[in-house]
């Protein structure tokens, strides 16, 4: 599972124009599953992302989590995020899950993180076509590879 985390002032998805979904300050998920990720993978990662110490504290140091600051989160499905770019300039995408296993890891990830949270968090709509806006706060951005939990 792969996840860019960026902070955000704001951010929304929207689908066929109409915003399906909004935030203010807290973060943007882009999500990736593939095929190797398991509900471990879902715990572990939402766990990291709902305590990442990326928000300023009084002095301006990244010092705060999105439970400290009581932020809100917005997590879209990215299977691109697999694309594998070794051979040719078309990209391959075969490492990433198909839809009947990455439907369910896609919202148990969600149910987790609001559960992780204590908040509800908003989602994009799986497969469909997105149009994702926000405003990249510092700029930040970080990304998670659950296969790389060092």
């Amino acid at each position: 599972m792969i996840a860019v985390i960026q902070r955000v002032s704001e951010s929304s998805v929207s689908i066929e124009n109409a915003i399906k979904s909004s935030i203010q300050t807290g973060v943007m998920i882009l999500l990736g599953i593939e095929e190797a990720d398991a509900e471990d993978d879902v715990e572990w990662l939402s766990r990291k992302i709902s305590q990442l110490r990326i928000f300023p504290d009084d002095n301006g140091v990244m010092n705060r989590s999105l439970i400290d600051i009581e932020g809100e989160a917005l997590v879209i499905s990215q299977f691109t995020l697999h694309a594998s770019t070794k051979k040719g300039n078309r990209p391959s995408y075969i490492k990433a899950a198909r839809p009947e296993t990455a439907i369910p890891l896609y919202e148990k990830f969600i149910e987790q993180l609001s559960v992780d949270i204590s908040k509800r968090v908003q989602s994009g709509e799986f497969g469909a076509d997105m149009q994702v806006a926000l405003v990249n706060d510092g700029p930040v951005t970080i990304i998670i590879d659950t296969k790389d939990k060092k």
